[in-house]
This record gives structure tokens, C-alpha cells and sequence, in this order.
């Protein structure tokens, strides 16, 4: 994996954040929050596993895992996932499944910036940060 995924991110811009989480299913009062939130994205590695902490004054959550092994995940809101990360030409690509649906978040580096796309049911999300 690319160590210049490795770091501190602070989001600059999001595009769609809303539409997203109307289609995971977010109601009203969780998504006025989580449009207010900018959060900060912390990606750490230890041996095999990565680490991804979001922190945000609505909320903070951390995944660790191994590409490629499926881990339970619960979310900034709240869904119980079964989620997968692998790396796909220098994407970070994870997908999350829940009862019976599934959305999929690709992490990016362009430009020295990450891009995130989250997608699900033909709703694409764009969320761009830059290294602190």
C-alpha cells in the first residue's frame, strides 16, 4: 500500500453528502449534523492493519483492518456493517453490506489531495480532503 495515504486529512470540500445519506437512509436530524461536521481523517498502519479515525464534533470512529479480511463496522450513523477494504489500482476502495444493501466508499490520491467518492444506488458522493 502507498504510504502517502498515511497521515492527517482535513475535509475542504463535499459534493452530493446530502443525497448520500438520504440514500444509506440517514434521517433529517443525523444529516443537518453530518452536513455541519468537517471532519479530520487519520490513517495509520501497524504491520498488517490500517487504522482510519474519523474526528468530528458530531462524532468520532475508528476502523482497523487487514486488506482484503472482512471486519464488522458501525458506522458515523449508526448502520451494523460487514465490511471489506482492498487496495484497486492505488485506491483504497471499502465496501460496506447491511441488510441487504451495499455502498461503497473509494479513497484516491490526485494531486496530492484524497478524493473520496461514496457511492450507493446510483447516488455518487465527492468529498475532498487535504494533508494537514
Amino acid at each position: 500500500m502507498s504510504n502517502k495515504f498515511l497521515g492527517t486529512w482535513k475535509l475542504v470540500s463535499s459534493e452530493h453528502f446530502d443525497d448520500y445519506m438520504k440514500a444509506l437512509g440517514v434521517g433529517l436530524a443525523t444529516r443537518k449534523l453530518g452536513n455541519l461536521a468537517k471532519p479530520t481523517m487519520i490513517i495509520s498502519k501497524k504491520g498488517d492493519y490500517l487504522t482510519i479515525r474519523t474526528e468530528s464534533a458530531f462524532k468520532n470512529t475508528e476502523i482497523s483492518f487487514k486488506l482484503g479480511q472482512e471486519f464488522e463496522e458501525t458506522t458515523a450513523d449508526n448502520r451494523k456493517t460487514k465490511s471489506v477494504v482492498t487496495l484497486e489500482r492505488g485506491a483504497l476502495t471499502q465496501v460496506q453490506k447491511w441488510d441487504g444493501k451495499e455502498t461503497t466508499v473509494r479513497r484516491k490520491l490526485v494531486d496530492g489531495k484524497m478524493l473520496v467518492e461514496c457511492a450507493i444506488k446510483g447516488v455518487v458522493c465527492t468529498r475532498i480532503y487535504e494533508k494537514v
